[in-house]
């Protein structure tokens, strides 16, 4: 594969910033151009020699660009495609890593651009966004959804295709319509319901705040994903509005069964659900990547004694694993050990675990 002289990114957030950085890790001699409305985060991609020229416009830098990425949000993605019309040649990809793709697709098509554009989609994210906390290992191993335009030639879905492989994804390529059908009930619903959910909460609430006090590691393991981007959230659901309004209709009806089931306490389908739910839910392979990363945590009984916490964190600092963040649990109803430890890795759990059973703690792993 052709190393890439030059790659454009229009947008360098959480992504943008992420992709960016794997093409300094992978492919040091590239030259990248960055175009960002925060002045803050192009002097940071600038000050850690991520990207090579900081643009406060989109202008003739991006000119003769192997790649061009579409980081913004979906909405701004497709305001920008006139500008940067100009500045594509034959040789050059155009893509996006949007979660929705049926509107930049029809954008595309209307600008005469199908030649240039291959959609994109990486499954992977955080609930923090930004430049700050951009990673070139973030894309790694993660599903990175290809949808190609109707125009744009085989050799160039090849090109790209290999390109991505490069960067350790795991290019996988369907029809942009199947792929907002299938990201709106995986990914996009689960947000919704994410955040309906802790405004339900909010809402409910005592006085005191006893919801917010007591909340239990369930409810933080589920609701996790409502600390996302709003205006992320807010132009996906604008762009993908068909798919998600059918979507949470079919979803609406599902819970409008399971409310007639507890009213009428109808033991068998209420017990047929959670049996297909559990059977379902523990299929799913543990490796698939999605747009939020897994949860790398452990928990271990500790007595109160001063220093409780101290200890196990210096056994874990002393062998070099480096912790994410710990903390004792005072709502232990669905968490068995006392002490709730989060690492950045697999392997980094694995480790802690085999640590501290050595040093005689009693672990529970999830």
């Amino acid at each position: 594969m052709n190393i890439p002289e030059k790659v454009g990114f229009i947008g360098l957030g959480l992504i943008g910033g992420s992709i960016a950085k794997a093409i300094r890790l992978y492919y040091p001699d590239t030259k990248i151009i960055a175009f960002d409305k925060s002045r803050e985060t192009l002097a940071l991609a600038m000050s850690e020699s991520i990207i090579d020229v900081s643009c406060n416009t989109i202008d003739n830098n991006f000119a003769n660009c192997s790649y061009i990425f579409l980081c913004t949000p979906v909405a701004f993605n497709n305001a920008y495609l006139k500008q940067i019309q100009p500045l594509l040649h034959d040789d050059c990809i155009l893509t996006d890593v949007g979660s929705v793709k049926t509107s930049i697709h029809e954008e595309i098509v209307s600008l005469g651009l199908e030649k240039y554009f291959i959609g994109g989609h990486p499954m992977a994210g955080s609930e923090k966004s930004g430049f700050s906390n951009a990673k070139a290992l973030l894309i790694e191993n993660a599903y990175y959804i290809l949808t190609p335009s109707a125009a744009v030639s085989g050799e160039k879905v090849l090109q790209y295709t290999a390109f991505i492989q490069s960067l350790k994804a795991l290019p996988v390529e369907m029809d942009y319509q199947e792929h907002d059908y299938i990201t709106g009930a995986i990914s996009h619903l689960p947000h919704i319901i994410a955040s309906v959910l802790v405004d339900f909460v909010r809402n409910s609430d005592t006085e005191e705040e006893f919801m917010k006090r007591l909340a239990a590691g369930g409810f933080k393991d589920i609701t996790r994903i409502a600390s996302s981007s709003p205006i992320m959230w807010q132009h996906i659901c604008t762009q993908n509005s068909k798919n998600i309004s059918y979507i949470l209709g079919k979803y609406i009806d599902a819970l409008q069964e399971i409310k007639c089931s507890v009213e009428q306490k109808e033991d068998g389908l209420l017990y047929d659900l959670f049996l297909r739910a559990k059977n379902y839910r523990d299929s799913v392979p543990e490796h698939s990547a999605g747009p939020i990363k897994k949860v790398f945590a452990i928990y271990c009984d500790i007595l109160d004694e001063t220093g409780g916490i101290a200890t196990v964190a210096t056994i874990l600092a002393s062998n070099h694993i480096s912790l994410k963040n710990i903390g004792i649990v005072h709502n232990r109803e669905f968490e068995e050990g006392v002490l709730r430890i989060e690492f950045y890795d697999e392997s980094s759990s694995l480790k802690a675990v085999k640590l501290l059973e050595k040093h005689r703690y009693t672990v529970y792993k999830r």
